[in-house]
């Protein structure tokens, strides 16, 4: 495990690939793709300690641009259900229940399993866009600002190859 955990790290910590990485990761994983940016976040802090807000920043405005990416997705998808069915889709519960907060809902998109499908469905009911953009971006930022200290607090020091 060792022959490729430490290339990785030292890749990450290039300052000309460390926030574009990240920036990149953070993107992806808010998709509907199955993956996360934490741990790039914070292996990229840990070997430079003083990216800590550049790159809180950087992964809040990947993170941002790929669940309104995952919008546009719903968006999309319920525009061709509705043009393949010629009818709007059955409301259910969760769909009542996004209906009801709004884009206030998208606060809660940083969370893990729920979050991104979360952004799909807002895009579904054609919740006003950038209301839901400035949501995600608060809860994304407070996640990768509460995560990334907890992290460091729990292993400080420098990493040591």
């Amino acid at each position: 495990m060792d022959s490729w955990i430490h290339p990785l790290m030292s890749w990450l910590a290039l300052p000309e690939f460390g926030l574009s990485t990240l920036f990149l990761v953070a993107l992806l994983s808010a998709t509907l793709l199955p993956m996360g940016s934490e741990a790039v976040l914070f292996g990229l802090v840990k070997l430079n300690p003083g990216l800590l807000w550049p790159a809180i920043v950087v992964a809040t405005l990947g993170n941002t641009v790929g669940g309104a990416i995952t919008w546009w997705t719903g968006y999309g998808a319920e525009r061709a259900y509705e043009h393949l069915r010629h009818r709007p889709p059955r409301e259910v519960r969760l769909l009542q229940w996004l209906q009801r907060f709004g884009p206030r809902a998208c606060l809660v998109s940083w969370l893990p399993i729920v979050g991104d499908p979360l952004c799909a469905l807002a895009g579904w009911l054609r919740l006003p866009f950038w209301p839901c953009v400035g949501y995600m971006l608060v809860g994304k930022f407070l996640r990768y600002v509460v995560m990334t200290l907890a992290l460091l607090g729990w292993f400080p020091g420098a990493w040591q190859p």
